[in-house]
């Protein structure tokens, strides 16, 4: 890698760090990457706006001893209506969480790129702001080696029928009705369940974003989706935790 290089990146996550330097984790056509934004909370920096978290921008970075340094920023997108509303900044910093958790530095994956990027778009504009979260959900494991099979069951290899099924975060699938105890734990997949599910794995963001789902759907495979995600990772997204806390605090006021 040359001494000075340049990386288009979404910004994950800003920490601050000794004096008045930042730590940045970017997420590149490269990987992620984690960066140094020397001197960023000076307030005669040029850095400033341009490596606030969620913001895609190109970069001008050069090599470092321990971590590579930020020597130049300029915002390529800012997602300005994320910003201005408290659900969809919530599910923005839940995607940039999922990315940070599930990837290692250094492992390039143009397809998550493009797939991060296009859901904070989509998100910036969706009427239905779940769209677009369980269109991620579904397909940020699947990127990573993790596609949940959803054409046969994951036990016996049958054609899974049209019925309610169930689904196996550790077998990595649907199970059919047949098969449902061998697995300890398992979710009930409706037959709607299924089909939009098949209809997303399919579908590019822009087929995606024209299906019509009710919230009780929508609740029923961000449900399963995240068991999956919990049962990968062995362990919880904090910021699942907080749009969970959100939407408590939303049905106590309508209760």
């Amino acid at each position: 890698m040359p001494k000075l290089y340049r990386a288009d990146a979404v910004i994950l996550k800003r920490i601050e760090s000794r004096e008045a330097d930042d730590i940045l984790t970017l997420y590149t056509l490269e990987g992620k990457l984690r960066v140094v934004a020397r001197g960023a909370r000076r307030s005669v920096s040029k850095l400033g706006g341009h490596i606030e978290p969620l913001t895609h921008s190109r970069m001008q970075l050069a090599q470092g001893n321990n971590l590579d340094i930020v020597t130049q920023s300029q915002t390529l997108e800012s997602f300005l209506p994320l910003r201005s509303d408290l659900w969809c900044i919530s599910y923005a910093l839940y995607i940039a969480e999922m990315v940070d958790r599930f990837t290692d530095e250094g492992e390039a994956n143009p397809h998550l790129f493009k797939l991060l990027l296009d859901t904070l778009r989509w998100l910036c504009r969706a009427p239905n702001r779940e769209l677009p979260i369980r269109y991620f959900e579904l397909h940020l494991p699947g990127h990573l080696g993790y596609k949940p099979e959803l054409q046969q069951c994951v036990s016996c290899n049958m054609p899974i029928q049209r019925t309610t099924n169930f689904f196996s975060a550790s077998g990595g699938g649907v199970l059919c009705p047949r098969c449902r105890d061998k697995e300890p734990v398992l979710r009930p997949l409706s037959l709607n369940g299924l089909r939009v599910l098949r209809f997303l794995q399919r579908s590019d963001c822009s087929t995606a974003s024209r299906l019509r789902m009710n919230h009780e759907l929508s609740l029923e495979l961000g449900q399963l989706l995240q068991g999956y995600t919990r049962h990968i990772l062995e362990q919880d997204v904090k910021s699942a935790r907080w749009i969970d806390h959100l939407k408590k605090g939303v049905s106590g006021e309508q209760d």
